[in-house]
């Protein structure tokens, strides 16, 4: 059977936690949401359902046991089975080990700054600016509570990074509005104020090849 694409992150947090010890899918979510992993990997029901079921079907993961508890549905304890283990040590050697190239959408965006005018450029990056803040805040505040519940600081190490992160691009961003206010990146003409820079003339057609 052929393996989940390595870019459903889900997975790898089943893999993961199924390796510290066999759980049924509840606990799996409880775990994830209990740690703070629903903030850097997406989760929902009938997600989580779907990537067990898929790891089963691709024989990464297997069925221990189903067991009752009082009112509840019966549910299944599942284990990684040796491929599963031999595919998640992998996956996450490559995870730390090789950067990948990513396209985040605020750089697709700064590369079309200059179609803006600078003054609406400003006002949208100072918007970008105070939500930063409280992305900042609020991932902070988020930690904090997650520590404080017992949870060891090796099972937050994400939550940190991405932390740095949101601390790091308000810092350039917040760097990006002082050079633009201060004229770096711009000049007043008589016509108001604009970029330093212009868009260049497209070069001259050449021959046409296909021409007689």
């Amino acid at each position: 059977m052929p393996k989940p694409k390595r870019s459903n992150l889900l997975a790898l947090a089943v893999l993961s936690l199924l390796n510290e010890r066999p759980m049924h899918p509840y606990e799996i979510g409880v775990t994830m949401r209990q740690r703070g992993l629903s903030g850097s990997i997406k989760l929902n029901t009938g997600s989580l359902y779907a990537v067990i079921e898929s790891l089963l079907k691709s024989g990464l993961i297997e069925p221990v046991e189903t067991q009752r508890e009082g009112k509840h549905p019966e549910r299944t304890i599942y284990r990684p089975a040796e491929a599963g283990k031999a595919e998640f040590f992998d996956w996450l050697r490559i995870l730390l080990s090789t950067p990948a190239k990513e396209y985040p959408q605020f750089a697709a965006g700064l590369s079309f700054l200059a179609h803006l005018p600078p003054g609406a450029a400003l006002e949208l990056l100072q918007s970008r600016a105070e939500s930063l803040s409280r992305l900042i805040l609020e991932t902070r505040s988020s930690m904090e509570t997650t520590l404080s519940g017992g949870v060891d600081r090796l099972f937050v190490i994400e939550t940190e990074y991405s932390l740095a992160l949101l601390e790091a691009e308000r810092t350039w961003v917040v760097r990006l509005i002082r050079d633009i206010e201060a004229g770096d990146l711009t000049e007043r003409t008589k016509d108001g104020w604009h970029w330093a820079v212009r868009f260049t003339e497209p070069p001259a057609a050449g021959p046409d090849k296909d021409a007689d």
